[in-house]
Order: structure tokens, then C-alpha cells, then sequence
């Protein structure tokens, strides 16, 4: 079924600005609350959000079999449930019907009325209940600056890397949308040249830019996905900063890797950018050596150029951009995540979300962490009020963007911006 919705000559009758990162081209999903305080599944149009579930019950996606509350849910866990062939069939038609040339629904100003909201007036929302999550380790630029840092520098890389892709189950608890801001976490450190821990807040808290996919009902327990199928089991990404306490997890992590490092919060974008809207943005990723065992090996463009920045906002002062980098940097594929992920017979539903892992370059410029780009503190960051960051300190909001672009569109995931907010009060026994 071909990608009608991907036209790079469609235009929408709704005002589109010349660097949105939501043309009709993009037609990504969300959840958010409406002006009547009604939850809604949507997407989003330039700076117009879209209320689907409204659409579809006024009839608008006729012949495409759907239940009736499929898209008045508080979730997308159920549409993403539906498979590759429905989410194709429905952004194809949302892309016909607001096509510059469609009057159907152009025209209806009651029904525009009834659908269509201002960004402002909407409250996003989580896009999807996530039952499980796992946190991939898929950048070699940053596992060799992690390992020269904390090991050998001669032997950064361990045994393993460039044979798995490493990965690890997290907490989905604590996964939050941008806007929802996160507390500096307590926990146990060792201080630098004693032998017994202390326990206070965190004073390394630190972002991760990564990136995340949401998965469908993929397989059944004790059947593996081959690396071939498995992008037909990704709904879409978001942008995720997995966020992490570098003096917890520095104490806490040998055997068994990090815990209240990093299950006290990670934030994603709210809106999942499909696979078809990334289509075009396909590329090839870094050469792997040695060549992986043949369950992980592909053919063909599995990663994508999806340019990334991160900028750090001191409170009551200016942003400044801290790091660009690229998804397409990733040394291991969404693909080989998930054939590895299940090739023990794991089973994989829908929502369920796997982070890229912190994505870094070649560059200092492209690292990205506070702990690769202030080198673990011994490089502070300059903000233009003067002050300096080697973490992220109270007050201080991280924002994240991504987005591709070609010569004849560009396709974006928004922002996922979240404020740093200071420890919670010990209680004094």
C-alpha cells in the first residue's frame, strides 16, 4: 500500500509555517485534553491540533475498519494494536482531507468547528500506557568517552559491545511527558577518597539525549522477530532524555547496573512521529566490525538522519544550545535492538517504548551528556549570565528537538523540555 500522506507536493488548507515541524507531510499522534476537558487521541497540523475522535465520529474515516472508540481513548495503545496497514490507511486519509484541494471537511465550518484546536487551548498528554521499557547503550562515541573516563582508556569498549546490542530493563513508571518537571533524586554516593557512602541528593544530575520507539503487539512468548521484520512491529519515535544521577549510579551500578539512578524520571516528546512520515529519511548507519552473528546482520538503510539539539536554560536566564548531534550516529540499528531484544523468545506488546541509549558524535560539540561534555566535571559549560554547568543544577530546564529535513520537506518531533526542580525535604527523625 503506497505512502500517500508522504507527497512532498501536498499542501493543507490549514496554515503551515515555512520551519514547523508539522506539515501535512509529518501527521504524527498524540493524547491530549481538549478545551471541554475531554481526552482525546489527535495529531497535529502546523499549530492546529486535531481532534480524531471527533472526526471519526462524524464520519470522516468511512471504509477504514475501525471500532468506534478507537480513538477516544486515553491512549494510543489500542490504535497502535491495529497494525502497520491501519496507521498507513488512517494518515493517508487525515492527509486527504486536509489536502489544500479537499473542500470536504474545508468547507464544513460546523465540523471544523467541532475538530480543530489551537495549540493553546489543548494539554498534552502521555501518547501511550507503557508496560514495559528498555534502555538500549547503542552510541559507540559515548560508551568509548563513558569507558575512557571510568576504565582503561586503552580498553574502553568492553568484550561484549560491538557484538550486542547492551541494553537493560528501566522503569515506566516514571516516564513523563515535556512540561512535567522532574525532582532532583536522593540516594546513596561515595564521596571522592572515602569507603563509606552517604546519603543526600544527588549532586551529578545529568540529561541523556536519546531517542525512543514504540512498538505494536509484535510476537508471542518464546518466538524471536528476525531482524528483517522488525521495523514492521515500530509504530513510531519520540525524543527521550533519560535522565541520570552520575554519583548514585557511579556507587550503585557494579553488578548489577544502574537502579535509583535512573528510575526516578525520564521524559519523552508527546507526539510519536511515524515510521512512514521517516520514510524518506532513511540512511546507512556506521559500519560494523566485526560483522554481527547473523540473527543481527540486515540489508538495506536502517537508520535515520534525524538531526538533534539540546539546550540548557538556567532559571530566569537564556538558553544556550549545548549540543547537536544526529540519530543517524547510532552504531546499533531500532532493527537489531529489537531482534536482539526478543531473539530469546521475549515477547514485546504494544506501548512498549526502547530507548536509543545516549546518542553522541565524533565531536565534543555532538556528545550527549553533561558528563561527556564537561568531562565529568573537570570541563564546566559557560552560560551567557556567566555562571558555569558541569551538571544540571535546580532550576535549570533541558529542552530537546529533533527533526529531518530534505529539499522538499521537513519532518520534526517538537520539543520535550523539562525543568530540574530541587530535592524533596528530608523529613528529620
Amino acid at each position: 500500500m503506497p505512502i500517500t500522506a508522504n507527497d512532498p507536493q501536498r499542501k493543507s488548507w490549514i496554515q503551515v509555517d515555512k520551519d514547523s515541524d508539522f506539515p501535512i507531510q509529518n501527521i504524527p499522534f498524540g493524547v491530549f485534553l481538549t478545551r471541554d476537558d475531554v481526552i482525546t487521541i489527535g495529531t497535529r497540523i502546523g499549530n492546529t491540533a486535531i481532534d480524531l475522535g471527533a472526526l471519526h465520529q462524524l464520519g470522516y474515516f468511512e471504509g477504514i475498519p475501525l471500532t468506534d472508540d478507537i480513538f477516544l481513548q486515553d491512549s494510543l495503545n489500542d490504535f497502535i494494536s491495529d497494525g502497520k496497514k491501519t496507521w498507513r490507511l488512517v494518515r493517508n486519509r487525515i492527509a486527504e482531507l486536509f489536502d489544500i484541494n479537499n473542500p470536504k471537511l474545508q468547507g464544513n465550518e460546523e465540523h471544523k468547528r467541532i475538530v480543530l484546536f489551537t495549540m493553546d487551548e489543548i494539554e498534552m498528554q502521555l501518547p501511550v500506557q507503557i508496560g514495559d521499557y528498555t534502555d538500549f547503550y547503542s552510541s559507540k562515541e559515548h560508551a568509548t568517552n563513558v569507558g575512557k573516563m571510568f576504565r582503561d582508556p586503552d580498553h574502553a569498549l568492553l568484550p561484549n559491545w560491538l557484538h550486542i546490542p547492551v541494553g537493560y530493563h528501566g522503569r515506566s513508571s516514571s516516564i513523563v511527558p515535556s512540561g512535567i518537571p522532574v525532582r532532583r533524586p536522593l540516594g546513596q554516593t561515595l564521596p571522592p577518597g572515602e569507603d563509606t557512602p552517604v546519603f543526600g541528593p544527588s549532586q551529578r544530575v545529568d540529561f541523556e539525549l536519546e531517542m525512543a520507539f514504540i512498538t505494536t503487539d509484535a510476537n508471542q512468548l518464546g518466538e524471536p522477530i528476525p531482524v528483517d521484520e522488525a521495523e514492521d512491529y515500530i509504530f513510531g519515535m519520540v525524543l527521550f532524555n533519560d535522565w541520570s544521577a552520575r554519583d548514585i549510579q557511579k556507587w550503585e551500578y557494579v553488578p548489577l547496573g544502574p537502579f535509583l539512578a535512573k528510575n526516578f524520571a525520564s521524559s519523552i516528546s508527546p507526539w510519536i512521529v511515524t515510521m512512514d512520515a521517516l520514510e524518506p529519511f532513511r540512511v546507512q548507519g556506521p559500519k560494523q566490525e566485526p560483522d554481527p552473528l547473523p540473527y543481527l546482520q540486515y540489508e538495506g538503510k536502517k537508520s535515520f538522519d534525524i538531526h538533534l539539539e539540546v539546550s540548557l536554560t538556567p532559571e530566569n536566564g537564556e538558553s544556550v544550545i549545548v549540543s547537536r548531534s544526529n540519530f543517524k550516529y547510532m552504531y546499533w540499528t531500532m532493527a537489531q535492538q529489537l531482534a536482539h531484544h526478543t531473539v530469546n523468545g521475549c515477547n514485546v506488546i504494544s506501548g512498549d517504548m526502547m530507548g536509543s541509549g545516549t546518542i553522541s558524535g565524533a565531536t565534543p560539540d555532538s556528545y550527549g551528556s553533561m558528563l561527556e561534555l564537561s568531562w565529568g566535571g573537570k570541563k564546566p559549560l559557560r552560560m551567557k549570565d556567566g555562571s558555569e554547568r558541569s551538571f544540571i543544577e535546580d532550576g535549570d530546564t533541558v529542552t530537546m528537538k529533533g527533526y529531518c529535513s530534505n529539499e522538499n520537506v521537513r519532518i520534526g518531533f517538537g520539543e520535550v523540555s523539562t525543568r530540574l526542580l530541587p530535592a524533596p525535604v528530608q523529613k528529620k527523625k
